[in-house]
Order: structure tokens, then C-alpha cells, then sequence
């Protein structure tokens, strides 16, 4: 099995908590103030990346762009653990 890779997705426009929810658990979200949001996860395989452009799709959000990113330049943001 391969290791997941990390993907940011930028997708046009302030996408709306109720749009992402079943990404929510997948990917950080950043509301840029350039316009855009930016979804940023790790992605196992190609069926995964495949069933996230379906949901973004489905619900007509308008994808910018897709490209693996390297680890270096983003660190996820964890929740610290008592």
C-alpha cells in the first residue's frame, strides 16, 4: 500500500461550512481573503481524490486547482491532546 499524499485543492470562492462537511475531517480549510478556499489533506489513493472532486462537483463548487504539496510547506493543524 502507498502512503497517502497531501493535495491542496483551491476552489473558487468562501465555500460554506454546510459545502465541506464531509470533507471537515479530511482537510484543513483556509479561507483565503484572495477570493478562494484552500482544502489541504492527505489523500490515500485515487479513488479517495476521485470521491472528493465528486462531492465538490456535485454540489457545483468551482475547483481552481489541484496539486500534491510537499509536507515542508504545510503542517497540518492538530488539536493538542490533554
Amino acid at each position: 500500500m502507498t502512503e497517502p499524499t497531501t493535495y491542496e485543492i483551491v476552489i473558487r470562492g468562501r465555500a460554506s461550512d454546510r459545502l465541506l462537511r464531509p470533507l471537515l475531517d479530511d482537510f484543513t480549510i483556509d479561507h483565503a481573503c484572495d477570493g478562494v478556499t484552500r482544502l489541504v489533506g492527505d489523500i490515500g489513493d485515487a479513488s479517495h481524490l476521485h470521491g472528493v472532486l465528486c462531492h465538490l462537483t456535485a454540489v457545483n463548487a468551482e475547483v481552481i486547482s489541484i496539486a500534491p504539496v510537499s509536507p515542508s510547506t504545510h503542517e497540518p493543524q492538530r488539536s493538542a491532546q490533554p
